[in-house]
């Protein structure tokens, strides 16, 4: 990893209390598709104890020309900071970092699970493999309480128009609180719901982001299905 010097371009509220952030992507910085970095606020106006550093995969694919992060917005000063900072303030990024990449083999196909703001890699790496025709298959199951909820939905149901070989799954699990129609899954990700679009458990490669929790019963039912954890990858996303 290496420290590099953004600045913030724009930003703007992508779901219920979500927000993605815009910067100019520094000259020479490359990146695959599902890394992340740590962003550090110069002299901000207001700290607290989590400090001014923290980090956020990638949003953005490497092929965009912005470098792009989403969070959802804890009232914490760091965050608070980032909404309200003039545009064109900079900050240092030490990235990249991560292994939550797209395997190469595209002979064996690829599951995504995730939950909430975990959500922020599978969007790096599903734009990526649909703007350069990867052939892997790739299954996306999203899990978030309500559509309002859920970011990027939008970006992935386009996909799934363009790439032949990617598909999606959004489920929730607090439907009954949401001012939106939805037509799609509700509940939890079970077994019984990942049998309906994995015929064998055993061949793909998983990978899991999400909250903890989540990433452990993820874990669980995939074990309990057969699955090696050789062929599981995770990504914790804590509450900040």
């Amino acid at each position: 990893m290496a420290i590099y010097t953004v600045k913030l371009k724009s930003r703007q509220e992508i779901a219920f209390e979500t927000m993605a952030f815009h910067f100019d992507k520094p000259e020479g910085f490359t990146y695959k598709a599902g890394q992340w970095g740590d962003f550090t606020l110069l002299d901000p106006p207001e700290t607290d104890d989590e400090g001014n550093t923290r980090g956020f995969s990638f949003v953005s694919a490497p092929y965009e020309s912005d470098l792009t992060v989403a969070t959802r917005m804890r009232d914490t000063a760091f965050k608070r900071v980032l909404k309200t900072v003039e545009l064109g303030s900079e900050l240092t990024m030490d990235a990249p970092g991560g292994s939550l990449a797209l395997h190469d083999d595209a002979r064996i196909p690829a599951v995504f699970l995730s939950g909430g703001i975990g959500v922020t890699p599978v969007r790096s790496i599903v734009l990526q493999a649909t703007h350069d025709h990867l052939p892997h298959k790739i299954l996306l199951l999203d899990s978030n309480r309500r559509p309002e909820d859920a970011a990027f939905l939008g970006e992935f149901t386009d996909a799934q128009k363009k790439n032949p070989n990617f598909t999606l799954v959004a489920t929730m699990t607090e439907i009954e609180k949401s001012a939106k129609a939805w037509r799609g899954e509700t509940g939890f990700v079970t077994k019984a719901m990942l049998m309906k679009s994995i015929d064998d458990f055993t061949l793909p490669i998983y990978y899991i982001s999400g909250p903890r929790a989540m990433v452990v019963a993820m874990r669980k039912v995939l074990n309990e299905s057969g699955v090696k954890d050789s062929k599981i990858r995770t990504e914790e996303f804590s509450g900040y």
